[in-house]
């Protein structure tokens, strides 16, 4: 079974840090680009960042991440993993990751439309 799968969500204060992982099974891991996506109450699914396939020497940050935020990914265990620090209250929402099967090996896309295996999301909450 093709799967993403989420972990690492939960609540924490404004200023701090989390990670969250996700782990891949089913497909070409390794071959897959990886994004990071968001949705918060209310509003539209927005990407967070990307890392390309096969051990992800490009990445992409959307321009609110501001140098906060960092993926990384082990393809020998089919994981990828967001480490969010310096958090704030708009950074509360649900988190999902994303494979692009179709990617080029040096790239990656912040464009949701790209990715077609989804993850089920963890939700993170930012308190003040």
């Amino acid at each position: 079974e093709v799967q993403l799968v989420e972990t690492g969500g939960g609540l924490v204060q404004a200023g701090g840090s989390l990670r969250l992982s996700c782990a891949a099974s089913g497909f070409a891991f390794a071959d897959s680009a990886i994004g990071w996506f968001r949705q918060a109450p209310g509003k539209e699914r927005e990407a967070v960042l990307c890392i390309s396939s096969r051990g992800g020497r490009i990445t992409a940050y959307a321009d609110f991440v501001k140098g906060r935020f960092t993926i990384s990914r082990d393809d020998a265990k089919n994981t990828v993993s967001l480490q969010m620090n310096s958090l704030t209250l708009e950074d509360t929402a649900v988190y999902y990751c994303a494979a692009d099967r179709a990617a080029f090996y040096t790239s990656c896309t912040l464009g949701r439309s790209s990715y077609d295996v989804w993850g089920q999301g963890t939700q993170v909450t930012v308190s003040s």
